[in-house]
């Protein structure tokens, strides 16, 4: 079995999305920047996760760069996962080093079937401004993250520019402080999908927060998302249209109630195999 999860605001927490102060019982470092203390993780939830039976395979996939996946001591000390899933699915690691024949995969099928990132870039040129971006990034030569002031974002404008992304294969998402552009074809189910015909066909638990985390929940036989974050906000919008388990805390604690799911359900899947 695959436990396949997305890691910011799913696993680990920085302190503007934790939920609870940086001085709370129960909580440890996961993550330090330039020296900085920056991501937290539950002290459960990371014991739940090196409790894990030996026949699950942890695998993280998250939106973040290969060097930024690396500097998050937790999954380098530890937990160290055999397999990994970085850039939003742009990358596949295996024992730690990058699968250059994923990469080129997926180079090649952004070029059948995506847009230039500098023809996205120039479609978005008259509403980014720094009135309410701070910082933009294009990330492992394969999709935009952008800084932003959340507050005084010009939605109106900016909703129409992520509509018009459709035809040009490319989507958006929204999480916290960053705007992300992404090219369809970069995408977390693709990646986990090819990391599992390595592995076999085994069953995949996913968790995630955002909507860059749909087409991975949608992909795996059982999925668990926290109460916060884009997919929660999305559900109270539209209730049939997401249709995941949720946990019931929100904040760093609902990391506990994903291990505990994740566990719980590989004693179902054991116990349904058995019969």
């Amino acid at each position: 079995m695959i436990y396949a999860s997305d890691l910011d605001q799913t696993l680990i927490y920085s302190r503007r999305s934790m939920g609870v102060s940086d001085d709370a019982s129960g909580i440890v470092p996961a993550e330090w920047i330039r020296g900085e203390l920056s991501a937290f993780m539950s002290d459960e939830a990371l014991n739940r996760l090196k409790a894990l039976p030996e026949d699950i395979i942890f695998m993280p996939v998250t939106t973040r760069t290969v060097e930024q996946y690396r500097r998050i001591q937790i999954f380098q000390q530890d937990v160290i996962p055999a397999y990994a899933v970085t850039s939003n699915g742009g990358n596949v690691l295996i024992e730690g080093e990058v699968d250059q024949s994923w990469n080129d995969y997926v180079r090649s099928q952004l070029q059948q079937h995506s847009a230039e990132a500098v023809e996205v870039r120039q479609m978005f040129s008259d509403v980014l401004n720094s009135d309410w971006v701070a910082g933009e990034r294009l990330c492992d030569e394969l999709f935009f993250a952008f800084v932003i002031h959340r507050d005084r974002m010009p939605i109106e404008q900016v909703t129409e520019k992520i509509q018009a992304l459709e035809s040009l294969g490319w989507e958006a998402s929204i999480q916290g402080r960053k705007l992300y552009l992404v090219p369809s074809g970069v995408n977390k189910r693709a990646a986990v999908e090819y990391v599992r015909h390595q592995i076999g066909n085994v069953p995949v638990i996913a968790s995630g927060d955002s909507l860059l985390d749909r087409s991975l929940l949608d992909f795996a036989d059982y999925a668990i998302a926290p109460r916060h974050g884009e997919l929660y906000r999305e559900k109270q919008r539209n209730p049939k249209l997401v249709p995941y388990r949720f946990t019931e805390k929100s904040g760093i604690f609902a990391a506990d109630e994903i291990l505990e799911y994740v566990r719980s359900t590989h004693q179902v899947a054991i116990g349904d195999a058995v019969s």
